[in-house]
């Protein structure tokens, strides 16, 4: 385990110095077979700043966003230095994740990366039998990858431990935080060997993530791979004032006009979203919603067609978005603008991967112009506003009559009796 640090170092220089990429990194022949039939054949800015560092063995701090290439980069260095000979009891590695499908993406990515060698990485998350991840577990695993709920569950129930870990990820380590796993989090770092290697990776540093950096790691190296957007320049980002009521039959309409490739479209709220997909569905094929609500092996069934590219559309809310990670998605559609700035910036972000160009549409109405102006300030940048020709945003009140005679006694529709009393 303690030698996990010299690894990358131990190469000859000579043979350093004439490669590039990947090679250059002194990853064993096996990862660079792997990563060559997984199709990664030069590293994104992330991996190649972080996987040499990683290797040596230093705490790091990493500012980035999904999409960057981030999974690999933290996967690949933890999969170089297990040891495959003389396995400790428990895991080795552990990565703490913030939903279900965020952890069923990277033990994906861990699987497509040890090709050749005979890593066994296991998920462990909520909706799914605890028994069954139990056995899992007892049977040996490596890299162990879940939400800390569920990583908690296994500790109180002696299926997990924690003794022989050398490497801890903290992925969407903001977004942990802000759905209320902190205490868990603490719980499960403290229980850690004190010789670990802890990575934390982030799209944002507030400061609550930034004082659990300090806390929980030593000298942590801080990586900025953010954007100088927040938001990635291959991004589009327009907006459309709308009705309320006028606001499905703008989505018919933006996606008649986009035909996008494939879309996600976003809603505020669970309910919200099963209505809207259900409304959708009736128009157009090949749609789907997926949301907290729905049995953990639904979600997994909706996900994995959309991955398979046999969902065009998916409705979405912002907790289950997060996790979404598929290179073909086009377009973002907030169908209900996000209560919280930093839930438009990963909306926008499930769009654009890895380089690709992406656009997104926000549907703002009259009494939400306030929420969009701090987007905007957020990301620092105004969003451009586009309309559809011929198509009314706008639902026009009937005209209020003028006050008939006196000897005649007026009659209002229960519309103009409610524009009556606003006046």
């Amino acid at each position: 385990m303690g030698s996990r640090s010299s690894r990358g170092a131990s190469r000859g220089s000579a043979e350093t110095e004439k490669a590039s990429g990947f090679e250059a990194m002194g990853l064993s022949h096996t990862m660079l077979t792997a990563l060559a039939q997984a199709g990664y054949l030069e590293p994104t800015p992330i991996q190649a700043g972080l996987i040499p560092k990683a290797m040596e063995g230093v705490d790091v701090m990493g500012q980035a966003k999904t999409g960057t290439g981030k999974t690999a980069a933290f996967a690949i260095p933890i999969l170089e230095g297990l040891e495959m000979q003389k396995r400790p009891p428990g895991p080795q590695a552990i990565v703490l994740v913030p939903t279900r499908e965020l952890a069923v993406q990277v033990r994906d990515e861990f699987i497509k990366l040890a090709a050749g060698r005979k890593a066994r990485i296991v998920a462990v998350y909520g909706g799914k039998p605890l028994r069954h991840q139990a056995d899992q577990l007892r049977r040996g695993v490596d890299v162990v990858i879940g939400t800390p709920g569920r990583l908690l569950d296994h500790l109180g129930r002696r299926t997990l431990r924690l003794d022989s870990i050398g490497w801890a990820v903290l992925d969407e380590a903001d977004r942990m935080l802000d759905i209320g796993f902190r205490p868990d989090i603490e719980k499960i770092l403290r229980r850690l060997p004190a010789s670990r290697q802890t990575m934390l990776f982030s799209a944002t540093l507030p400061p609550p993530v930034v004082r659990l950096a300090r806390r929980y790691m030593r000298d942590p190296l801080t990586l900025d791979y953010s954007p100088g957007d927040i938001t990635v320049d291959t991004i589009d980002q327009y907006y459309f004032t709308v009705d309320p009521e006028r606001k499905f039959d703008l989505l018919l309409r933006l996606l008649k006009r986009e035909d996008p490739r494939q879309a996600i479209i976003f809603c505020r709220t669970r309910r919200g979203t099963e209505k809207l997909g259900q409304r959708l569905a009736r128009r157009l094929s090949q749609v789907a919603a997926i949301h907290g609500d729905l049995l953990q092996r639904t979600r997994d069934r909706v996900m994995a067609r959309f991955r398979e590219g046999k969902i065009r559309y998916l409705v979405a809310t912002d907790v289950v978005g997060r996790g979404i990670d598929v290179t073909r998605i086009s377009h973002i559609i907030n169908y209900d603008i996000p209560e919280f700035c930093d839930d438009y910036v990963h909306r926008v972000g499930r769009t654009g991967r890895m380089g690709a160009e992406g656009v997104a549409f926000t549907f703002v109405t009259p009494e939400e112009g306030n929420q969009l102006t701090r987007i905007e300030m957020r990301i620092n940048r105004l969003l451009k506003r586009d309309e559809i020709p011929g198509f009314e945003a706008f639902t026009e009140p009937e005209a209020i009559r003028e006050e008939p005679a006196p000897e005649s006694k007026p009659v209002f529709g229960r519309r103009q009796r409610r524009y009556r009393r606003a006046l």
